[in-house]
C-alpha cells in the first residue's frame, strides 16, 4: 500500500531522488566507493558542491557574482545563533517579527549578542496571523522574519518592505513558490523541508551584506570563512548535500519554481476548500495568511478523533497530527507532494461527513 506522507518535516523527497540516493550509497560515480565514505576533497564530491551552489542560485535567479551560496550544518537553529553573532552587536539593534515558534525563537536567541526589537507579533491569537502593520526602524541592523510557519500554518504572501538588511528562515517554504529573492540579503533554509534530508542548512548571502559581517568571533561561526572555503571550511555532511543536489536536478528538470508553485498552489485549493466546505472540519489560520504548505485544521467535534483517525490510517496516511504543542491535525504538502494524496486524504474527510450523517 502507497504511504502518504504528510509529515512536517523530515519530510517527502521525489521517488527518483531516493532511487538515485539509493544507488550512490552502494557505488557513487561508478567509482566503486560509496558516498558515504568518499572524501570531501575528492575531485567527484567537489564537483557536487559547486554545482549544488550554483545550481541554487540559478533556481533562485541569483547572480553568482553577487551572492553566496553555502552549505553548512546544525540546521536552522544554528543559523539564530549564527546570524546575530556576525551581524549584531551590543551597540546595535536588529528587528524581528514574531510570528510563531521558530521566528520566536530565533529573537531569544539574539538577545545574546545585541539589542532586540519585536516590531510585531501574532502570539495574542496563537499565532492564527500575519501581522500587517509595523514600521521597520530605520536604524535596524537587520529585519528578521520567518516565511513560512509549520507550526501554526501561516505563510507570508509578500516580502517586507523595506531598506533595512533583509533576513529570511526559509526553511519550510524556499523553492516552493515565485519570489524575488533579490531582496532578500540572507536567507536560510534546513534542506529538509523541500530540498533534501535532515544534516545541512543552505544559506545565501548577498556578498555586499557579508563583507559587513564581524570577523572577532569563533572561526567556525564567521560566514566569511565559510565562503572563503566555498563550503569546505570544515568537513560537510556529504550525502545530505548530495541528495539536495539531486533533488534540486528534479527540480529544475521538471519545470523549476514555476511549474511546482502551480502544483503547490493546486494541492493547496484542493484541502483547503474542504476544509472550508466540511462541516466537521475547521482551518487554524486566518484564511489570507494560509500556508501553502502546512495546512492547518481540527475537528469541530473532538468525538470523530477516533473514526476519522482510523480512516487515515487505512487509507494509508501518515503524519497528519498536528504539532505536539497545538494538537489538531497539519497536512505537510511539500515539493515531492503528489497532488493524488492530497484528493487520498480529502476522500477520508468525506467519508467521515458520510459517516457522522447516516
Amino acid at each position: 500500500m502507497k504511504i502518504h506522507n504528510f509529515s512536517a518535516g523530515p519530510c517527502i523527497l521525489p521517488q527518483e531522488v531516493f532511487e538515485q540516493a539509493a544507488a550512490a550509497v552502494l557505488n557513487f560515480n561508478n567509482s566503486g566507493l560509496s558516498i558515504l565514505e568518499i572524501s570531501h576533497r575528492s575531485k567527484d564530491f567537489v564537483a557536487v558542491m559547486e554545482e549544488a551552489r550554483a545550481l541554487a542560485l540559478e533556481l533562485m535567479e541569483l547572480d553568482n557574482n553577487k551572492y553566496t551560496a553555502l552549505f553548512l550544518q546544525g540546521g536552522a537553529s544554528l543559523e539564530f545563533l549564527r546570524v546575530p553573532q556576525n551581524f549584531l552587536n551590543k551597540d546595535k539593534t536588529a528587528a524581528y517579527l514574531d510570528t510563531g515558534t521558530w521566528a520566536s525563537g530565533a529573537a531569544k536567541v539574539a538577545k545574546d549578542f545585541g539589542n532586540i526589537n519585536v516590531i510585531a507579533t501574532s502570539k495574542d491569537t496563537n499565532y492564527s496571523y500575519i501581522p500587517k502593520e509595523y514600521a521597520v526602524p530605520s536604524d535596524a541592523a537587520y529585519l528578521h522574519f520567518t516565511s513560512n510557519n509549520t507550526i501554526f500554518g501561516t505563510q507570508f504572501k509578500s516580502v517586507p518592505q523595506t531598506k533595512t538588511p533583509l533576513v529570511c528562515d526559509m526553511s519550510s517554504d524556499i523553492f516552493s513558490r515565485k519570489i524575488d529573492y533579490s531582496k532578500f540579503d540572507l536567507i536560510y533554509a534546513g534542506a529538509q523541508k523541500n530540498m533534501g534530508p535532515a544534516g545541512v542548512t543552505l544559506v545565501v548571502i548577498k556578498n555586499s551584506f557579508l563583507e559587513t559581517a564581524n570577523t572577532y568571533i569563533p572561526a567556525i561561526l564567521g560566514y566569511k570563512n565559510h565562503a572563503s572555503k566555498d563550503s569546505m571550511y570544515n568537513t560537510p555532511p556529504v550525502f545530505a548535500v548530495y541528495t539536495s543536489l539531486l533533488t534540486l536536478q528534479w527540480l529544475k528538470n521538471n519545470g523549476g519554481i514555476d511549474a511546482i508553485e502551480a502544483k503547490n498552489e493546486a494541492k493547496a485549493e484542493i484541502l483547503y476548500t474542504e476544509i472550508d466546505r466540511n462541516p466537521l472540519f475547521e482551518g487554524v489560520a486566518n484564511k489570507e495568511d494560509r500556508s501553502n504548505m502546512n495546512a492547518t485544521f481540527v475537528l469541530k467535534d473532538e468525538a470523530h478523533k477516533e473514526t476519522f483517525d482510523a480512516l487515515c490510517k487505512k487509507a494509508g496516511i501518515s503524519g497528519l497530527n498536528g504539532h505536539r504543542s497545538v494538537g489538531g491535525y497539519r497536512a505537510s504538502m511539500y515539493n515531492a507532494m503528489g497532488i493524488e494524496s492530497v484528493h487520498v486524504l480529502v476522500n477520508q474527510m468525506q467519508e467521515l461527513e458520510n459517516t457522522t450523517t447516516k
